[in-house]
C-alpha cells in the first residue's frame, strides 16, 4: 500500500516545540495526521503487523495518529508526516520470511558430542588433587 486516499487523511496543525525561535510561539507548525485504519481495507495480517508497528500511535478506535514537529514550516512537517505514514504502511505490508526448519547432520552431532566430552575432561582435570 503506497498511496493513501486523500479523503481518509485528516490533518491538524498545532503549536510545536523545538526549532523556530519566537516563530514557535506564534505559528502552528506541527502537523498531526490522523487516519482511520479500518477504512483502508487492509488484509487482516497487514492490519495485525501495522498495529504492532504503530504501538501507542494507534488508538483503540482504530485511528493512527502521527505527529510531525521536526521542521520549522507547516509544509515540511506535513510532508514528513505523510512520508512516515507511507513508510509505516509499507513496512506493515511486508511479509515476514518463513522460517525453514533444519536438522543438524550426523557429523555435526558427533562433533558436538566430542567437543562436549573434551570440555568435560578439562573440567574433570580441575578437580581436587588426591594423595595416593
Amino acid at each position: 500500500m503506497t498511496e493513501v486516499p486523500e479523503a481518509l487523511i485528516e490533518e491538524k496543525f498545532l503549536a510545536a516545540s523545538g526549532p523556530g525561535g519566537q516563530n514557535v510561539n506564534k505559528v502552528a507548525t506541527a502537523c498531526q495526521l490522523r487516519i482511520d485504519v479500518y477504512r483502508l481495507g487492509l488484509h487482516p495480517e497487514t492490519f495485525r503487523r501495522l498495529k504492532l508497528l504503530a504501538g501507542s500511535r494507534m488508538t483503540a478506535a482504530g485511528a493512527l495518529v502521527i505527529t510531525a514537529r521536526r521542521y520549522r514550516t507547516q509544509e515540511q512537517n506535513r510532508a514528513d508526516a505523510r512520508a512516515r505514514l507511507t513508510a509505516l504502511l509499507t513496512a506493515a505490508a511486508e511479509r515476514e520470511a518463513r522460517r525453514v526448519t533444519t536438522r543438524p547432520s550426523r557429523a555435526a552431532k558427533a562433533k558436538r558430542v566430542d567437543e562436549k566430552k573434551g570440555r568435560a575432561a578439562v573440567k574433570a582435570g580441575r578437580g581436587r588433587v588426591r594423595d595416593e
